[in-house]
């Protein structure tokens, strides 16, 4: 199963294993050495748990299935598994549209699309198995019925679910052909240069920090953004701040986040990808608002329904706390 967009969560406890590699491994593929070296757990499972960064060698996260085995200390980290089946709850939802086959909402920044470590309730997929009473699809799996693509917890927006596997297999289709317009907007720290232009690199899990992703220059997947500067806040020769458009070609884990930090020009409010505080009058901004998150926002998604073929597109406009923050940044 695919998922296209976003997501993160917390740090669970997690139960790690260390292995010694040694010199006559030297050269084999990674994930194929280690399976060899623990018998207890699946090749499939080492790869996906090298991809999510949690393989160490010698204290550094490595992110490359197919890379090559070196000899030395390695250390699996095991995350508990999620909760089977998640609770309905009853979680108010600003539905945008709704019919037998999909459901589109405005999602609330903080919420997460699905449980997981750090989430296990109080998500999208709680709230839509009760809004929607057993008629999500199943194709997601238990933990994510319905779920075709993700934005991240603290990212706003329009998102769309299928209550039916034909609408699933239709909608996943499209985000694979990358079919799909989605708009985001984006209020950063200084402003990109040039003021807009295509950002195409290769996204992969950080090295150094597994809770984050990177640019990579092998590796990692690519990863396509098209963007343009709406408006800058200050000095029009350097603004302190700016308003971004992005509109996605692909949709990695992160990207837009990570994108425009490569670009010096991170979200504000962002806690990882943050990499240095804004100006004084910017920081006295945010606190005005009281953004506390990153201020991102998934604008637009439009695409066909995988039905009817109707073509639809819906737009949302800035929560509260990124429309108070661009009113205060517009008084620079």
């Amino acid at each position: 199963m695919t998922l296209y967009g976003e997501d993160e969560a917390g740090d669970p406890p997690s139960e790690f294993v260390q292995v010694e590699l040694g010199p006559e491994v030297a050269g084999q593929r990674l994930d194929k050495a280690l399976a060899a070296a623990l018998p207890d757990i699946s090749r499939a499972r080492l790869q996906a748990l090298i991809e999510d960064g949690r393989v160490s060698r010698e204290g550094e996260v490595l992110a490359s299935v197919s890379g090559k085995a070196l000899a030395g200390r390695y250390q699996v980290e095991l995350p508990p598994p999620a909760a089977a089946e998640p609770a309905p709850q009853d979680i108010p939802l600003r539905v945008l549209f709704e019919d037998a086959h999909l459901i589109v909402i405005d999602k609330a920044a903080g919420m997460a699309a699905h449980p997981a470590p750090g989430s296990p309730d109080r998500t999208l997929v709680n709230a839509l198995l009760h809004h929607c009473r057993g008629s999500l699809s199943g194709v997601g799996g238990v933990a994510r019925p319905g779920i075709v693509h993700r934005l991240d917890k603290d990212t706003s927006g329009v998102m769309v679910a299928a209550k039916s596997d034909a609408a699933h297999a239709g909608l996943a289709e499209q985000f694979a052909r990358h079919d799909v317009e989605r708009v985001y907007i984006a209020l950063v720290r200084g402003a990109p240069h040039p003021a807009r232009g295509r950002i195409e690199t290769r996204i992969g899990r950080s090295p150094h920090d597994r809770k984050k992703m990177a640019v990579l220059k092998s590796g990692g997947r690519l990863a396509i953004t098209n963007y343009v500067t709406e408006r800058g806040y200050g000095p029009a020769e350097r603004p302190l701040a700016a308003r971004v458009a992005c509109r996605l070609q692909t949709g990695r884990t992160h990207q837009i986040r990570v994108h425009l930090a490569s670009r010096g020009a991170p979200c504000l409010g962002d806690p990882l990808y943050g990499s240095g505080p804004p100006a004084p009058a910017v920081r006295a901004a945010i606190a005005a608002s009281g953004l506390q998150r990153q201020a991102l926002h998934a604008a637009v998604l439009g695409f066909r329904h995988p039905i009817t073929g109707e073509m639809l597109r819906f737009e949302t406009p800035l929560p509260p706390d990124m429309a108070g923050l661009e009113a205060e940044l517009a008084r620079l």
